[in-house]
């Protein structure tokens, strides 16, 4: 059974608070956690694109996906979207659609804003759609989880959210149990579907 992968994009720091916290889920839930991210981009069609992060995880590949037992996909929101970055990377998984690579793999997507209203809900549906295409098993967050109901800041049913006011990547308490929830349940889900794939029970 392969690692929960966890692959992001982040400029500031936030989303990638997020991932951190989301990875700490996973594994209390007794799973391990892989974190990838994907390399920017630049409108320079003379830029080089980097070899390695210059910190952080390594850039994700196409055998990480194939190979995950889930996906926890995060960006930072760009007008509603998911950054050109991790889009870009998106646009380069035809190849594992076309195998049905990710079909009944679980998934879950997160996002932060600098604002409250900065598009974190269209983000997360957004980020969904390509998860949809390629078969997989989209998973929110229930109101069963307290932190729904309490936060005053990051925190949606489509998926966990920061707001980083000022550029601030501290999440919440609030932002932070939504975190681990999201990854513990992603990471039962996986052992779940995997455990009924094993004995041939289709879902």
């Amino acid at each position: 059974m392969g690692p929960v992968l966890i692959l992001y994009y982040s400029r500031h720091g936030a989303t990638a608070q997020l991932a951190r916290a989301i990875s700490m889920g996973v594994e209390a839930a007794g799973h391990s956690a892989l974190l990838r991210t994907v390399p920017p981009i630049s409108s320079d069609p003379n830029a080089e694109r980097p070899d390695d992060p210059s910190q952080g995880p390594p850039y994700v590949t196409l055998d990480d996906l194939r190979d995950c037992s889930a996906l926890a996909l995060g960006s930072p929101t760009r007008f509603g979207n998911m950054a050109a970055p991790m889009k870009h990377f998106i646009d380069s998984t035809s190849g594992l659609w076309l195998d049905g690579a990710l079909i009944n793999k679980p998934a879950c997507v997160f996002t932060s804003t600098s604002s409250l209203h900065g598009g974190q809900e269209t983000t997360l549906l957004s980020m969904a759609l390509p998860l949809l295409h390629h078969g997989m098993v989209i998973a929110g967050i229930p109101y069963s989880e307290p932190a729904l109901h309490s936060t005053t800041s990051g925190g949606t049913p489509y998926g966990v959210t920061h707001v980083a006011h000022s550029n601030t990547s501290t999440l919440t308490t609030d932002e932070k149990s939504l975190c681990l929830a999201q990854g513990k349940r992603l990471a039962q889900l996986a052992s779940a579907l995997h455990a009924q794939a094993t004995k041939g029970d289709a879902l």
